[in-house]
């Protein structure tokens, strides 16, 4: 059974996510193959969503976008302004 971390009003994990790749100029397809490298299954339809806030994240996407990214979980989970 899988995991799943979920959105609120003020934490948007997708647009963290967003933020932090595109400030590291990484393409989504980069983030894709590297978080698939790590074991944590990710695709360009499920990135899109996520970053959009559309769709739930798995804990082990998670886990392996934060090591793909360099950052740690504040980063992800910070308040929105």
């Amino acid at each position: 059974m899988d995991t799943y971390i979920k959105n609120d009003r003020s934490i948007q994990i997708g647009s963290n996510i967003k933020r932090l790749r595109t400030e590291r100029n990484m393409k989504g397809s980069e983030l894709i193959r590297q978080v698939n490298l790590l074991g944590a299954e990710l695709n360009t339809f499920s990135l899109s969503k996520i970053e959009a806030n559309t769709q739930h994240i798995k804990a082990s996407q998670f886990k392996a976008i934060m090591t793909v990214l360099g950052c740690d979980a504040d980063e992800l989970l910070k308040e929105g302004e």
